[in-house]
Formats: C-alpha cells, sequence, structure tokens
C-alpha cells in the first residue's frame, strides 16, 4: 500500500498510519507532510519504527526551503518517481 501524508504530522492522526504502514508498503511525504521527515524531528524517529519505507517528495521540500534539513535517512522522489510509487501500489491511502 502506497500511503501519502499531504498534512503537518503535528495535524494528522500519525499514531494511525504508522499502525497501518508495514513491509512492502511505503510512506510518500508530499506537501507539508514534508515536515515529517526533518532531521531530529519527533515524528522522524517514529517513522524509524515502521517497517514501511519513507520517501519525500524533492519539490515539496524545496517549496519550503527546507533542503537542507531533510534527514539523509528518507529517500527523495521527484514527480516521476511519484507515479512509479502509485504504479506499484494499486492501494493507496491519504493522510
Amino acid at each position: 500500500m502506497l500511503h501519502t501524508l499531504l498534512h503537518s504530522p503535528a495535524h494528522c492522526d500519525l499514531e494511525t498510519l504508522l499502525l497501518m504502514a508495514g513491509a512492502g508498503d511505503d510512506v510518500l511525504l508530499l506537501q507539508d507532510g514534508v515536515l515529517a521527515a526533518l532531521a531530529g524531528s519527533g515524528a522522524l524517529m517514529r517513522f524509524s519504527e515502521c517497517d514501511a519505507t519513507l520517501w519525500v517528495l524533492d519539490e515539496d521540500v524545496q517549496a519550503r526551503g527546507l533542503a537542507g534539513q531533510i534527514s539523509t535517512s528518507v529517500q527523495s522522489v521527484d514527480y516521476t518517481g511519484f507515479v512509479t510509487l502509485t504504479i506499484r501500489h494499486q492501494q493507496q491511502m491519504i493522510w
């Protein structure tokens, strides 16, 4: 399953997302969801306990001026990579 987080981790049900995401799943951080990828953040520490692969949309990182603040443990993807993730997962959930 592909989970897309569009909102700041402070304004979503992050706990439920983390319970639902598991091995073989991908979590893509978009829009204000990219805040969850900030190095040293509490949300990133929570995601490190999850078996899903964490991705961040580079265009949204750039748009928010956060390029140097995203953790190196999070994989960056462009819009083409976003499309690839959506093709890979027939089931998707938006948070």
